[in-house]
């Protein structure tokens, strides 16, 4: 009953995760999911965990999988903290970063949660047009700001930015945050982790849900300067002090410690997604350049909901925005060399018509 709701509730629009939909046999290529499955360690370490000691709290610190992640990128522990997936995350961000006079910048086209988490906290911001190839442009940011934010490669685009366009961004940018959300970044671009050392107000996160296929354990993590990662403690201690349960934990630390299954993965989705980008150009369509495990394209000739209602009749399954620079591109995650056959194939069937 809305009467009873705070005042803040009404104005909220919440974000729309992608369409999990109970149908057997859809070819499902609408929410980024890595098409082939954890580790086999990883169900073994969970296997293993799933005892009588599921009734303890876990490790309010996650201390084993912050050194695991500290070891992993030649960090120190105190500059890596965990959370409940990488939108916990970067609401724990938003919250304890972003709150200042000044707008907090990010594109025009971006990550959707970004504007839902400054509603809730009631942060200012301001969003930034991209270029007209639906590219980032650092110059754009080189203005007073209360902190900067975006996925990098953007999300939905798959355009990533060089290493050296983000320092030139924190060259220029000293006195706020620069969040830089690598969700996708194991599937072709360079982390920004690597100028941690150099750039105290860089905070990057990451997540296991992509490249290390587990989604399901909801395990995400930012590394940065020790300043920051006390900042995001102290909110998430003031929120829930356990956010990470034990299995969660045993599993994110067994699909970091199998680098070569990580890599063999990580190098077939990039395969399949260069052999996508060649069927999907025969057919006509106009593509913008990813590094990620999803497409963003469009065909001029066709739009673009047609094309995806068509799909969904077909039991493929792609994202399509609403937005009106995008409206005519569909996101289509990479799936397996016979799902991403089966989409071609039901497109081509569309396109002929």
């Amino acid at each position: 009953m809305s009467q009873f709701w705070s005042p803040i509730v009404h104005d909220l629009e919440p974000y729309v995760p992608g369409e999990q939909p109970k149908v057997a046999n859809l070819v499902k290529l609408n929410t980024n999911e890595n098409p082939y499955g954890p580790s086999p360690k990883v169900i073994v370490a969970i296997q293993q965990a799933a005892d009588d000691s599921l009734r303890l709290y876990p490790n309010p610190d996650s201390s084993k999988l912050k050194k695991t992640l500290a070891d992993y990128y030649q960090v120190k522990p105190n500059n890596v903290f965990v959370g409940n997936g990488s939108d916990e995350v970067l609401a724990h961000i938003f919250n304890a970063l972003f709150q200042h006079e000044l707008p907090l910048l990010f594109p025009d086209i971006t990550y959707s949660f970004y504007p839902v988490y400054c509603k809730l906290y009631q942060i200012e911001y301001q969003t930034i047009a991209l270029g007209y190839n639906l590219s980032i442009d650092v110059q754009d940011y080189h203005q007073p700001n209360g902190g900067i934010i975006f996925p990098n490669p953007n999300a939905p685009t798959g355009r990533v930015l060089a290493l050296a366009e983000i320092e030139t961004l924190l060259t220029f940018n000293t006195d706020s945050v620069v969040v830089i959300d690598e969700a996708y970044i194991d599937f072709g671009g360079e982390s920004a982790i690597a100028l941690v050392d150099k750039y105290p107000n860089l905070l990057v996160t990451q997540t296991v849900s992509k490249s290390r296929s587990l989604a399901g354990m909801r395990v995400g993590f930012a590394i940065g300067h020790q300043d920051l990662i006390e900042a995001l403690i102290r909110v998430k201690d003031s929120f829930n002090s356990y956010p990470l349960d034990s299995l969660a934990t045993v599993a994110a630390i067994a699909g970091f410690e199998d680098q070569t299954y990580f890599e063999q993965t990580c190098q077939k989705v990039i395969t399949s997604r260069e052999e996508l980008v060649v069927g999907l150009s025969q057919l006509g369509f106009e593509l913008i350049p990813s590094t990620a495990n999803f497409i963003f394209t469009k065909h001029n000739e066709h739009n673009a909901e047609d094309l995806a209602t068509g799909l969904r009749q077909q039991g493929v399954i792609v994202r399509h925005f609403k937005q009106d620079r995008i409206k005519q591109f569909l996101r289509i995650t990479i799936g397996t060399d016979d799902e991403n056959q089966r989409l071609l194939a039901v497109l081509k069937q569309l396109i002929i018509q």
